[in-house]
């Protein structure tokens, strides 16, 4: 059952746990108090672009692809051709001092892939070895290739 919304997570946390269950494609199982709940946590818990990858018709768990440090890439094949790409900082010391450094050949990817970023909702351009700063706990959770 999520833990979205419950104890003591960050909002950062909460995107990170509803993401990588939705990479999972683990039930999306509401534990928190659902009538009582804050606007934030419910715009987690509504984001219909994550959702979507949760449910996706492929029906293909994500993996984990690689890892660098504290920092862990994960993808789930998607239908029509789409791919999820998050970016998860599980640690909490990676951060502007020392960004995380994209790897696209480990995804099986060559040059700039266009996509959607699902939590701020804005178009992104994935390019190797671009620098990514994440918060602590934080992801970065991409929709790249065909449209849902």
């Amino acid at each position: 059952m999520l833990e979205v919304g419950n104890g003591k997570l960050s909002l950062a946390e909460n995107r990170s746990h509803f993401s990588m269950w939705a990479l999972l494609a683990a039930p999306l199982l509401a534990g928190n108090d659902l009538p009582n709940m804050k606007p934030e946590i419910k715009a987690i818990l509504t984001n219909t672009d994550v959702i979507a990858i949760d449910q996706d018709a492929l029906g293909k768990q994500g993996t984990r692809a690689y890892s660098d440090g504290e920092v862990e890439v994960w993808t789930r094949h998607l239908a029509g051709g789409a791919l999820a790409v998050a970016v998860l900082d599980a640690g909490d010391t990676r951060y502007s001092t020392h960004p995380f450094h994209l790897d696209l050949a480990k995804l099986g990817l060559h040059g700039p892939q266009q996509g959607k970023d699902l939590w701020s909702g804005k178009a992104v351009t994935l390019t190797d070895q671009m620098p990514i700063e994440i918060g602590s706990h934080d992801i970065l959770l991409v929709r790249i290739g065909a449209p849902k």
